[in-house]
């Protein structure tokens, strides 16, 4: 005879996805995890809800190796990289609740997952940068707030892509002559082997450098930075400030500027704890939300979609704090 998982959870971002089947009491039942991104922008919804089914077969398989079969879900709580506008998850949830895996089915943006994974009750503010830049608040009534965090035409600037070709832009401009010197100029193509910015240009039109590997340069901004180089030094600090320009409008949205709140921080460009970034931002963040706390997550973000579809379902308290300790959190 099967169990009744509470929870089926889903965190999908762009390179991956996790899939957990969790009791009532915070237990897991079972888990997966598939080297997969969620992207229904590139390939469509349909198939971008089936690369998920892949991983939810397999954590329910894990479940029922150990002994625990699951035949019924209360609750899908998914939270997915590309649901960046509420129709896109009004759809999103459309689509995976069609596929019959819990009697209800919520589907939020990832950075939601972020935020929750890092607090003990759904009240903060997350920021994510990691490929993009992404922000999210979220009070215990339910009500949130939120960017679209879909590129320039929603007025987003930073994030790893970003930053690299803001760096390439620079330093493009400081070798033939239009732009200030910056030692971007060298570092960056030196990064490929190559000895100027011209040749790194032609070597990534013609696609002799795959466009893809232009993410590698964003470190390469950051140890420039370190070394004093003004305009790798601008660049840091104008993400540091758009952090927390993000972070402080959304504490003014949802009525927390006053507040003692957290201000969680996540994503590989802010969890590599770059010092100058670091420091930049928790000193802007002093000036415009004083009484904010800065917080780094270091769960996995997964956590925080067991934790919202335990929050959805009524659970108690333990089974939270026992879902964290799973995690080790």
């Amino acid at each position: 005879m099967g169990v009744t998982a509470a929870v089926l959870a889903i965190d999908a971002g762009n390179s991956k996805t996790d899939a957990v089947f969790v009791g009532a009491d915070g237990s897991v039942l079972g888990s997966a995890r598939a080297a997969v991104g969620f992207q229904p922008p590139k390939v469509g919804v349909v198939a971008a809800v089936e690369a998920l089914a892949g991983t939810v077969a397999a954590a329910r398989e894990a479940a029922a190796t150990a002994g625990r079969p699951v035949d019924r879900v209360e609750h899908v709580s998914a939270c997915l990289a590309n649901a960046d506008l509420p129709v896109e998850e009004e759809e999103l949830t459309a689509a995976l609740h069609a596929r019959g895996w819990g009697r209800t089915t919520v589907v939020r943006n990832d950075t939601f997952a972020l935020l929750r994974a890092a607090v003990d009750e759904p009240r903060g503010v997350a920021v994510v940068c990691g490929a993009g830049i992404n922000c999210v608040g979220m009070l215990p009534d339910g009500r949130t707030a939120r960017f679209p965090a879909i590129g320039k035409i929603s007025g987003d600037w930073g994030g790893g892509l970003g930053l690299a070709e803001e760096s390439l832009w620079n330093a493009a401009r400081a070798e033939d002559g239009r732009g200030m010197h910056t030692a971007l100029a060298r570092t960056l193509p030196e990064h490929f082997g190559l000895g100027s910015m011209a040749a790194l240009i032609e070597a990534l039109h013609r696609r002799t450098i795959p466009y893809a590997r232009v993410h590698e340069l964003t470190p390469v901004l950051f140890a420039t930075s370190a070394q004093g180089d003004p305009v790798a030094m601008g660049l840091v600090q104008r993400l540091a400030d758009e952090v927390v320009t993000m972070a402080a409008v959304t504490l003014e949205r949802l009525g927390l500027l006053d507040d003692e709140v957290p201000v969680v921080l996540g994503g590989s460009v802010l969890a590599a704890r770059h010092p100058e970034l670091e420091a930049r931002i928790a000193e802007s963040l002093a000036v415009r939300a004083p009484k904010a706390g800065l917080r780094w997550l270091t769960a996995p973000p997964v956590l925080g979609a067991v934790l919202l579809g335990l929050d959805g379902v009524g659970a108690p308290p333990e089974a939270g704090a026992r879902i964290r300790g799973h995690y080790g959190v």
